[in-house]
């Protein structure tokens, strides 16, 4: 059957009545959750996990994909009012959406941000739609060590690239790789790292490893700089169906179609993230502007949410296309997401379109309709998000606490793993604390197993031979490609941080004040000191494109 047949059939699956309410369910958490501050989609993924457990295949994954799609849609609500992201893909969004929010236009950053996220991943969703079966068609004739050629593209790219220091990311890959070492060896029957624990045997659950160093880690690190008093919250206008202009209309369209086209190829290969797509969306927008809206970047533009927002949602489908046709993660959120395939005995790959069609494509059609759910509730239900940002910090982080706590017991219902998971836990606390990435850890911990195996496949079809590994056209193609993708997310982050470095101070000290908030909890100036009110603000959001029989309550 073709793509479109495949894909109808998924559709028929995924809006069945009780599939329908999974999806909603889906897409509530992941927004309640990923609009909390200090929270990105990575530790809502892992945080929220194990509710899954219980759940059929089929509806644990529309679950899963509407919590992935929240968690990214959740993040852009509180980089906005609170100018706290919860990764580094939302700085972009912080830096001129909370401007626009103490000008009183933070309605329109949350509405340009959210139609954005919906076009974007929509677009994105289409293209792995086509891309994937096609991938997945070639990767079925690949042999063991082209595998190991891809994973160590994964390694090398993730642990040289994620994060400001590379010594620092094949550190925590190191560490990771470790981890996925501990437990009885399959081939020899001999127990590694295991210390004589039997509870080791088989080896520590990657769900331990993502709840324990996402949930528990950045809890306890953020909990640890966090002093008394109130979060500053910037009120939000009344009437969503008036926070986007006709000129903000106009102004925002193309940076949807750019952060789109910009986002998706970035996300689909290991060549930096979200973050690297966000900074060259803005930096792209920044160039491509009008004379008259350039000045306005650093000081509320709306061009600066939309295509950034835009980009960071067309990366998060892109890193699906090589988890699910060759089950390789390019991101800790990926990470997390192959950790929940794994746990369901299933494992993403060539092989997954022909041994699980229903599931893939009824997944496929699911992320369809958990993106147009998410639009339908974002933009009316926005206040009712927002007030989810008065919760005081100390009981949301205890909150994280016991969840964590409680979605390590439901992994395999033994106490050891609670102790596991405090272990793993302080761990990411200081790998967090001295400036380690975590995400290599985590693609470490999962790959390292399965990289061990095609190694050894291919060593034994080799006769021993190391040179077996660079023999077949794909993996000399693979290693070349590694050395480009390489040398092109270098030149990425070395152009994201002249960009940094060109920006005007108070641009900057937006971003430096990001990690400051946090540690200091200071409130920053703003309209309103008091809590959340939803009543309109005065009328300080004179632009001079704004027509004047546009202005108007």
């Amino acid at each position: 059957m073709d793509t479109w047949t495949l894909l109808l059939e998924g559709f028929a699956t995924a809006l069945q009545p009780i599939y329908l309410l999974w999806a909603l369910l889906g897409v509530l958490l992941g927004t309640a959750v990923g609009v909390l501050p200090g929270i990105g989609p990575a530790m809502t993924v892992a945080l929220l996990l194990p509710i899954t457990y219980s759940l059929e295949p089929t509806a644990a994954f529309i679950v899963f994909a509407g919590i992935y799609y929240g968690g990214m849609y959740g993040g852009s609500t509180t980089s906005i009012l609170l100018n706290t992201p919860g990764e580094s893909a939302s700085i972009v969004t912080a830096l001129e959406g909370n401007r626009m929010a103490r000008a009183g236009r933070g309605a329109a950053a949350l509405a340009t941000a959210a139609i954005g996220s919906f076009i974007a991943g929509t677009i994105a969703t289409v293209l792995l739609t086509l891309l994937a079966p096609v991938v997945a068609r070639f990767a079925v004739s690949l042999g063991p060590a082209d595998y190991f050629a891809l994973m160590v593209i994964a390694f090398l790219t993730v642990g040289a690239l994620l994060g400001d220091s590379a010594w620092r990311g094949m550190v925590s890959l190191s560490i990771g790789l470790f981890i996925g070492l501990i437990g009885v060896d399959t081939l020899t029957g001999q127990a590694r790292f295991t210390l004589g624990i039997p509870q080791l045997g088989d080896g520590i659950d990657v769900v331990l490893v993502a709840v324990g160093l996402f949930a528990l880690g950045e809890a306890l690190y953020v909990g640890s700089r966090l002093r008394n008093g109130e979060i500053p919250i910037i009120p939000i206008t009344r009437g969503w169906r008036t926070w986007m202009r006709r000129s903000d209309w106009a102004r925002s369209w193309k940076p949807w179609l750019r952060g789109a086209g910009i986002g998706f190829p970035i996300g689909s290969i290991p060549a930096g993230g979200a973050d690297v797509a966000t900074f060259l969306s803005y930096a792209t927008e920044r160039s491509l502007a009008k004379p008259e809206y350039r000045k306005q970047f650093g000081k509320g533009a709306i061009e600066g949410v939309a295509g950034p927002e835009s980009a960071n949602n067309a990366a998060a489908a892109g890193v699906l296309v090589p988890l699910l046709t060759l089950g390789i993660p390019t991101t800790a959120t990926a990470a997390i997401i192959l950790s929940a395939f794994q746990s369901y005995g299933i494992q993403p790959g060539p092989r997954l379109f022909d041994t699980q069609p229903a599931l893939v494509w009824a997944l496929i059609a699911s992320l369809y309709i958990g993106n147009t759910l998410l639009l339908v509730l974002n933009l009316p239900l926005v206040g009712m998000w927002v007030k989810l940002l008065q919760i005081p910090r100390p009981y949301l982080y205890a909150g994280i606490l016991v969840f964590a706590g409680l979605g390590a017991y439901a992994a395999n219902f033994t106490v050891f793993d609670i102790g596991v998971l405090l272990v793993l836990g302080v761990l990411g606390f200081f790998m967090r604390r001295l400036g380690f990435p975590i995400a290599p850890l985590v693609v470490g911990a999962i790959l390292g197993p399965m990289a061990e195996e095609q190694l050894r496949k291919a060593m034994q079809i080799g006769q021993g031979d190391p040179s077996y590994l660079v023999q077949s056209p794909f993996s000399i193609v693979a290693y070349v490609a590694m050395a480009l993708i390489i040398v092109l997310a270098l030149w990425l982050k070395r152009r994201r941080a002249r960009f940094e470095a060109a920006l005007p101070a108070a641009d900057t000290t937006a971003i430096a004040a990001i990690d400051e908030e946090i540690e200091s909890h200071e409130p920053h100036p703003q309209p309103d000191r008091g809590r959340l009110s939803t009543t309109a603000l005065p009328r300080v959001d004179r632009d001079p494109d704004r027509p004047e029989d546009d202005r108007r309550d």
